[in-house]
């Protein structure tokens, strides 16, 4: 399978994006709305059901099959970026499964249940370890890192922009910073291990686009900087 892009190497986000399925192969699209063109004979696509885990967890009831060959193109949002990862031996993130948008013939899925803390600050009882020999395709808002992971060196990350950790990372729910810096910020993952996570940019907070269209005075905003939970009571 080929992905084709004009630019955004690292993602694709609010543009179309052309898939090319060859001969063989068969590609699974869990948001088929989002196909707006296609090419090819009409039987290469067959849209199903979902089977009832794949419908509570994604919220959606039809999935769209691609077999080759054939192409289609699938829009973006402005807001959403579409990250393709390559499957390897050695793959043991764990994602959540609304964040899939396709996956290719090959690919395994387990599901791993979390702790009860980790159930607690992430709302979801689990997470989705893919592995064998294929492709996934993730949704995320905004831009994609892979950062890495140490076992004697924290990573801290903001809860909401984590999209996959590895399988044997710890995680912890933390702050960090002196009193001032702990008390403004959202919950950190603190996360220790071997291997990488993946966050996004666009779960982070929505304060410097506040800022930017902000006309409030120096005292407003010191008030609303000084006074824990100001940005709540002073609007």
């Amino acid at each position: 399978m080929e992905i084709l892009y004009d630019n955004e190497p690292s993602g694709y986000g609010g543009q179309a994006v052309t898939f090319k399925v060859h001969e063989g192969e068969k590609l699974h699209v869990l948001h088929p709305a989002q196909v707006i063109a296609f090419r090819g004979p009409s039987g290469c696509r067959s849209d199903k059901l979902m089977n009832v885990k794949g419908m509570y967890r994604k919220k959606k009831l039809i999935r769209a099959d691609f077999t080759g060959t054939c192409q289609f193109v699938a829009a973006m949002p402005p807001s959403i970026t579409l990250k393709p990862i390559k499957l390897t031996a050695e793959s043991d993130l764990l994602y959540d499964f609304r964040h899939l948008f396709f996956y290719t013939d090959g690919v395994r899925m387990e599901t791993r249940l979390l702790s009860m803390k980790n159930m607690m600050i992430t709302r979801d009882a689990v997470k989705m370890k893919f592995s064998g020999d294929g492709q996934i395709g993730i949704l995320t808002q905004g831009q994609v890192l892979e950062l890495p992971l140490y076992p004697d060196q924290p990573l801290y990350v903001e809860a909401g922009c984590v999209i996959a950790y590895p399988e044997n990372a710890k995680l912890e729910l933390s702050v960090y910073g002196n009193h001032l810096a702990s008390q403004h910020m959202k919950y950190q993952w603190k996360i220790t291990g071997h291997g990488s996570v993946l966050i996004q940019s666009g779960g982070g907070s929505r304060e410097l686009e506040r800022d930017l269209d902000n006309n409030d005075g120096i005292v407003k905003r010191f008030l609303r900087e000084a006074i824990p939970f100001g940005g709540v009571f002073i609007k």
